[in-house]
């Protein structure tokens, strides 16, 4: 599975995807939410971060597949 990454989550992991390891088996939004701040303890700080999956914004129970398409979309600020 590969998470794209943007704004700070991406400067947080150094990184513009995470390949997660097929054997996580992570079910839901929440289980790779959980497994994320366990790789990446900075990313829990964040006020809020979206979760998109198939390019739809996801809630914490939404199922995953190991062929979604999986992005974190952290909060903006512009003015």
């Amino acid at each position: 599975m590969k998470v794209l990454l943007f704004g700070i989550a991406r400067e947080i992991a150094g990184q513009e995807m995470i390949t997660v390891p097929t054997e996580t088996n992570l079910d839901t939004v929440a289980d790779l939410r959980s497994w994320l701040g366990k790789q990446y303890p900075l990313l829990q700080g964040l006020s809020s971060l979206a979760v998109a999956v198939d390019k739809t914004y996801a809630d914490d129970d939404h199922k995953l597949s190991p062929d979604s398409e999986i992005a974190l979309i952290p909060p903006v600020s512009g003015g």
